[in-house]
């Protein structure tokens, strides 16, 4: 299992950017215990707000892991929530969405020891996921989490979140699938016709089109990844259209957590039942498409360094690229200089005009 320094990738073992971390309904059931970053945190909705919530997941008090437990009677007795706070289930000690402690029983609110908080983290919920903002260096965010208009419209069927678990992966490995060219045949059945990257600073876009075996049709896609964990891909088949999201996240150096979905846009204004029972179809298909990818990489060795022909990609550029993220924000720049630009693949079509500009996500993503 390779790790971050193996790569060589920056001063930082995980990278700044918006993750995944759960899906927006399992917090339906409740607080959950998740390990991400090689950390441990308490992830929860609140009360008050509705909004995720994501702290240190331990109690600076005696250790307690606030979200790992199911016997305490702070649960039991329903107080384990009160409002946007979380109680321990040893002691009852109650922190507030901003990690300080703002209640301990028995005590007055005064005499709460100065010590007595843990870190809070950014989190959103976008398109029934939970994103979380991770930066080594502790800073705001410097971009948004994307969203898709159509999440809104009736005629499009949201996805049902395909929970993949983690694999003893690099996310490097996984990054460098957006400037392959030439495995999308040997590996997917459709060979490409056209294909082109893009990179503009925080942005990386893939451009490609052939005809797909699996789908029996020309497919066309327009990918991004805004950041490095948030790949979206808007793919244009026969007479059918679709977001793909895949989502990936560290969950220790080396170790890679990984979500699937599918968008699917309807023949009707307002989806009907069937419309959705199709879209789980055409989801369960993208998704094989994805498993042939999983199944490379969860039975190779890490490409430390790629014996690249020259006919492949731009992996060169698109490793650059993503150092920007391992490293200090104040570097992120140098990165992006050396990186940004349009790439092509020898060989291999551009692709067609219209194109270019055939997605406003991506485009405002990257301005």
């Amino acid at each position: 299992m390779a790790k971050t320094e193996d790569y060589g990738l920056g001063e930082h073992t995980f990278p700044r950017g918006w993750f995944m971390v759960a899906e927006a309904c399992e917090l339906d059931e409740g607080p959950k215990a998740v390990r991400f970053f090689g950390n441990d945190f308490a992830l929860y909705r609140g009360k008050e707000s509705g909004q995720p919530i994501l702290l240190d997941a331990y109690c600076p008090h005696m250790g307690t892991h606030l979200t790992a437990n199911e016997s305490s009677y702070v649960i039991k007795n329903g107080i384990h929530i009160e409002g946007d706070s979380i109680r321990c289930p040893y002691h009852a000690w109650r922190f507030g969405p901003d990690g300080k402690c703002n209640d301990i029983p028995g005590l007055d609110c005064k005499a709460i020891p100065q010590a007595a908080q843990i870190r809070a983290w950014t989190a959103k919920e976008s398109m029934g996921c939970i994103f979380v903002w991770h930066d080594p260096e502790g800073g705001e965010p410097d971009y948004d989490v994307p969203f898709l208009d159509e999440w809104d419209d009736p005629q499009w069927v949201h996805w049902k979140i395909d929970h993949l678990g983690s694999i003893e992966t690099h996310p490097q490995e996984v990054l460098d699938n957006m400037a392959d060219a030439r495995h999308l045949g040997p590996t997917h059945g459709a060979p490409c016709q056209f294909f082109n990257n893009t990179i503009k600073d925080h942005v990386l876009i893939q451009r490609q089109g052939g005809y797909s075996e699996e789908f029996v049709a020309h497919l066309s896609t327009y990918t991004w990844y805004t950041g490095p964990g948030i790949l979206l891909s808007k793919q244009s088949f026969g007479e059918q259209s679709a977001y793909e999201i895949i989502t990936n996240t560290p969950v220790d150096d080396g170790v890679t957590q990984v979500w699937h979905g599918v968008l699917a846009r309807s023949p009707n204004k307002i989806a009907t039942e069937e419309d959705v029972a199709n879209a789980r179809i055409q989801q369960a298909g993208a998704l094989h498409a994805f498993a042939q990818d999983f199944d490379v990489w969860c039975n190779k060795r890490p490409a430390i360094q790629i014996l690249a022909a020259p006919h492949e990609g731009a992996f060169a550029k698109s490793r650059t690229w993503y150092k920007q993220f391992y490293n200090p924000r104040a570097k992120a720049h140098e990165f992006q200089k050396l990186a940004n630009g349009q790439y092509s693949a020898r060989g291999l079509d551009q692709p067609p005009d219209d194109m270019i500009s055939w997605n406003k996500h991506a485009a405002i993503a990257a301005e």
